[in-house]
């Protein structure tokens, strides 16, 4: 009673025809990029280090700046008095 119907087809089942290359697969090279894993990963991290040192002398460059500024307007403004 509950048991699924398939629906009954028409067509008559189809041979598969194999079709062939015109051109042969080509061959990698001869060595696999396993080797280069290490050394694309140790670029990486050596980029991401020297990207957060840079970012670090550049936030600490501007706050010694500001400090600088600070200092100065504060020096000047004891002078004057």
């Amino acid at each position: 009673m509950f048991r699924p119907q398939l629906p009954e087809s028409p067509h008559s089942p189809t041979t598969l025809t194999a079709q062939h290359q015109g051109q042969a697969p080509v061959p990698s090279a001869g060595r696999p990029l396993t080797p280069y894993v290490g050394a694309v990963a140790a670029v990486v991290v050596v980029g991401i280090v020297l990207t957060a040192l840079l970012a670090a002398v550049a936030v600490t460059a501007v706050s010694v700046a500001i400090a600088a500024v600070v200092l100065r307007s504060l020096v000047t403004g004891a002078n004057r008095r």
